[in-house]
């Protein structure tokens, strides 16, 4: 079985300024898609051009390219070039899940990082998220609780965010744009970083843990 440790996950990423900074970010691969849930007389019925603009989203055709994905590829490649984070997401370590099941992985994954952001977006389908999410905090909650953080989109309302917020006093914020995304997480990284600098959080280079 292969070991996942801070080691592998770094020799599977490209070189970036802070290279063992490992910020992991996690998020739906796949948007939402009313037409996955609705019959085919539903949808007949619903005339999508006199939508407002957040439901006529939800419509998107499904053969263009994914924006769940595509905004953490986006984040991701900003996040590297400033502050020179190593952002992953679980896809770029490329583990076998027959190897390692994908919760396992997900645990693992933020066991060995510096930080961690759960990225919900209005159009992803986030319960899949939510389940990795809850397994993670159930996990890790006593441990990494100050190296996690939730930001969701100003639209999203989830029953398993403000449970989070109240049992594992999780770090919940919000965005309305890209930009606003971006910024909270860059802020996040190196308020993160500072702490481990000034000895508050431990160097996960030096514990045991996950090397």
């Amino acid at each position: 079985m292969t070991a996942i440790t801070r080691d592998l996950i770094a020799d599977r990423l490209g070189d970036v300024t802070y290279d063992r900074f490992l910020f992991y970010l996690m998020g739906p691969y796949k948007s939402f898609n009313l037409n996955y849930v609705l019959s085919e007389e539903e949808r007949r019925d619903i005339d999508v051009d006199d939508l407002p603009g957040p439901l006529r989203r939800l419509f998107q055709n499904t053969e263009e390219i994914d924006d769940a994905q595509a905004l953490l590829r986006r984040v991701q490649g900003e996040l590297r070039v400033d502050p020179g984070v190593n952002a992953f997401l679980a896809l770029d370590v490329d583990v076998d899940t027959d190897d390692i099941d994908a919760a396992t992985q997900s645990i693992e994954y933020t066991r060995c990082s510096n930080a961690t952001a759960f990225v919900l977006p209005f159009l992803g389908h986030n319960f899949g998220v939510g389940e990795e999410a809850g397994s993670i905090l159930e996990a890790l909650s006593e441990t990494h609780s100050d190296r996690l953080i939730f930001l969701h989109e100003d639209d999203v309302t989830s029953a398993m965010i403000r449970s989070a917020r109240v049992r594992w006093d999780l770090r919940v914020d919000t965005y309305e744009t890209e930009s606003e995304l971006v910024s909270k997480l860059r802020m996040f990284a190196g308020g993160v970083m500072q702490r481990e600098r000034r000895g508050d959080l431990e160097r996960l280079d030096d514990s045991p843990v996950c090397n």
